[in-house]
């Protein structure tokens, strides 16, 4: 037990990795055509039409309320096929109900997809099939014995049964909170509904079964002895629940059923924390994993019980970055797994029961046709996985087919919409790609307009853009202004530093959509020009949309209109502004402020100091992400003081109040999440926040102001009071300041309605 040295290595490199080995790629055609990637590959007896795979993205909430799959999810599938991927895995569908206590809400409601709960549940799983055959697309079904000590601890609240997991582990979400050791009985149950599930799915005309075994899930609480501490019985072995569950899938559908396993080579908690895992609860629990060698032996012995095809990558839910990686993580980042896991079954002579080679399939970031066409060429991996960068354009797999990958829609990495949103209720989406889990509300091919109208659309941000194509695909004569020189709003600043590099990529696939549509004559983008509401009253347009985005805050402090404070987006912009700066505060905790010290930190080698107000850094944001750049930030000094407030700017130095209660959360905490607001933890009276503030003067070369931002919809109200046309609409950030998601999501809707 203890550290791997590979794995070690290979975290460290994830700060600063575009030192280390690690590219930032762009959507590039080098490769094409991409014959490798649209090979055939045998898995039991199925036979794949690519080496393309749509990874397994949670369906949460797009079932009804039995668990039967209903429209909404249907459609997503099936887009995702029509757009060519060769199989699609399901998000993960529990099977252990009453047993892993944490499934069921209240009512007997569960938000999960369900082929257990009865016969009621199969048709929607049958359609599901025969849409995807219907395109050529093979489906597994991703089964899970549970979630355990990662499920939801309100069980515990709302129907007074505790949690359960592998061995006495503390819940994830309520540290404070144990789950109960699972008995050896609950297992067995747990292993024969695994193999009624997989039954099931084949009677539904699904083509394969996907086992659900990493990221610190049930699966992987049991095979793992960092969360199995099990002294007898059965299941002590830490192989045993996972063997016997697939030889009881085995058993249960024959020899010919594909079987896909997905596992961590690694959890990394050792090599990510290092002497933390000795002296914080709980990651104290948590020590002695499964190293590499013992997992490579674990896969072996799962092929011999039945499984034809894995899945590799590293971490869980207390490092939740590694499985999850952000945009500030490298594309490609775990090739070297997929590559090391590949060489093994070959070097070995691992075969399938079917005698056959047994695929491994490459996941992390790998939505770039060149990269992932040259990990296959290069034997680094047999498959690819792509989750993310399907739900950004379901036609990733045609476009790439047909050499036309300047016109992919990449995925940006924020991870907002695809998992924050069904974190805080609602269900996966997509920030880029507005239609993502509605395409039963919106058609592929957006229907014209009763009536062609002169529109004009104010600002060439996200939203912006995305309005602009849309009016224009409805037939609208569209004229686009947009105050700056170039299109891109926001995202010009917010692509500058190297951990935003997929936003840059989002910033070139807009500017190509607007150039695009002005070269066929159906779009007049007019940049450097500002607006106002009486002379787009003089133009005579039909209807203005106004997408101006935002203002930047600037705190009533003294002090605070001093020559050494600058805005951030400024100094994204122009890092030059701090040549003679070597300690830097920023003002805010949020996205910004934290990309920000990243940036000057890693990229220009700045001390720096980051104040915010609220109780935690990067507030509402998705765990990954915030756990990435908080963790590296703390790697490289920099000093995050939450719970402080500006008191004023000087020459040379900033005066804050910080406050020094006892209470006040560790800003460093990457291994517990920050709870739903709406999610009431009935041990916080044990955690009050008392008020025990202290002046403090902190060095201060520069200060950067990332304190928010307040929606710039002036012009909005300008142009109503104005009368300046018969529609006067106001969408994205100039309505109500947000991210990319909520910007490119109602511009969009809004844009069908006119």
């Amino acid at each position: 037990m203890g550290k791997d040295e590979s794995i070690l290595a290979l975290t460290e490199r994830f700060g600063d990795w575009w030192n280390h080995g690690f590219d930032a790629p762009r959507m590039t055609d080098s490769l094409y055509p991409y014959d490798r990637m649209f090979s055939p590959i045998r898995v039991n007896r199925l036979r794949l039409k690519n080496r393309l795979i749509m990874a397994p993205m949670g369906n949460i909430s797009m079932c009804d309320e039995t668990g039967r799959p209903n429209v909404k999810m249907l459609r997503y599938f099936a887009e995702r096929a029509k757009g060519g991927v060769g199989l699609i895995t399901t998000g993960l569908v529990p099977v252990s109900y009453h047993i892993d206590k944490s499934l069921i809400e209240n009512g007997e409601l569960t938000y999960f997809p369900r082929i257990d709960r009865s016969r009621t549940v199969f048709a929607g799983w049958r359609d599901l099939s025969a849409m995807c055959h219907a395109h050529g697309s093979a489906i597994f079904l991703q089964l899970t014995p549970g979630l355990g000590r990662v499920g939801n601890p309100q069980c515990l609240t709302n129907r007074f049964e505790f949690p359960r997991s592998a061995s006495f582990n503390p819940n994830w979400y309520m540290k404070d909170v144990p789950c109960m050791r699972l008995s050896d009985l609950s297992l067995t149950k747990i292993i024969r509904r695994i193999g009624q599930g997989a039954a099931d799915a084949k009677a539904c005309n699904i083509d394969g079964v996907y086992l659900h075994g990493h990221e610190g899930y049930l699966l992987e609480q049991v095979t793992n002895p960092a969360f199995n501490r099990r002294r007898i019985g059965k299941y002590a072995d830490y192989e045993t629940f996972g063997l016997e569950m697939v030889r009881e899938i085995r058993r249960r559908v024959g020899p010919d059923y594909p079987i896909m396993y997905r596992i961590d080579l690694s959890l990394a908690l050792e090599e990510t924390y290092g002497d933390k895992m000795d002296t914080v609860s709980p990651l104290r629990r948590f020590k002695g994993g499964r190293t590499i060698g013992q997992t490579l032996t674990y896969m072996e012995h799962l092929v011999e019980a039945g499984v034809d095809m894995f899945d590799v990558d590293m971490g869980c839910y207390d490092n939740w970055w590694l499985p999850h990686p952000p945009a500030s993580m490298p594309s490609g980042c775990y090739l070297s797994l997929s590559e090391l896991a590949k060489r093994h079954f070959e070097e070995n002579r691992i075969l399938s029961n079917k005698g056959l080679p047994v695929p491994v399939a490459a996941v992390g970031k790998l939505g770039y046709p060149d990269l992932a066409e040259g990990a296959l060429r290069g034997e680094k991996c047999d498959l690819i996985m792509l989750g993310r960068p399907l739900l950004a354009d379901p036609d990733w797999c045609a476009k790439a087919f047909a050499g036309r990958v300047s016109e992919i829609r990449p995925c940006i990495g924020c991870q907002e919409a695809c998992l924050n949103e069904f974190v805080e209720g609602g269900h996966p989406q997509c920030a880029v790609n507005p239609r993502t889990a509605f395409e039963d509300e919106f058609p592929q091919e957006i229907p014209p307009a009763e009536t062609a109208k002169r529109v004009a659309v104010i600002g060439g941000g996200p939203a912006g853009i995305t309005a602009a194509e849309a009016l224009v695909k409805r037939g609208h004569a569209v004229t686009l202004y947009e105050k700056e020189e170039e299109l891109g709003g926001s995202l010009i600043p917010g692509s500058r530093a190297a951990i935003k590099y997929e936003f840059a990529n989002y910033l070139t696939y807009l500017r190509n959509v607007a150039a695009n549509l002005c070269s066929a004559g159906r779009l007049t983008v007019h940049t450097g020009a500002a607006v106002s509401a009486g002379m787009l009253k003089e133009a005579g347009f039909d209807a203005i949309l106004i997408a101006c985005g935002t203002r930047q805050n600037r705190p009533p402090v003294e002090g605070i209109e001093g020559k050494n404070v600058y805005f951030a987006i400024d100094v994204l912009n122009a890092p030059g502004l701090l040549e003679g700066a070597k300690d830097v505060v920023v003002i805010g905790g949020g996205v910004v402020g934290a990309e920000t010290a990243y940036f000057l930190r890693y990229e220009h080698d700045k001390r720096v100091k980051v104040v915010e107000m609220d109780r935690y850094i990067m507030n509402h944001t998705c765990t990954a992400n915030r756990g990435h750049l908080i963790h590296y930030l703390e790697k490289a000094g920099v000093e995050l003081l939450n719970c402080t407030k500006l008191a004023k700017v000087g020459d040379g130095y900033v005066e804050v109040v910080q406050n020094l209660d006892k209470n006040v959360p560790d800003p460093y905490v990457t291994w517990s999440p920050i709870l739903p607001e709406n999610v009431e933890n009935p041990l916080d009276a044990l955690h009050k926040l008392r008020e025990r503030p202290m002046r403090r003067a902190l060095k201060a070369d520069a200060v950067v102001l990332a304190a928010g931002v307040s929606s710039n919809d002036g012009l909005y109200y300008d142009c109503l009071s104005e009368h300046a046309a018969p529609e006067v609409y106001n969408v994205g950030d100039s309505f109500r300041s947000g991210r990319v998601f909520e910007a490119v999501r109602s511009a969009y809707r809004k844009a069908l309605s006119i």
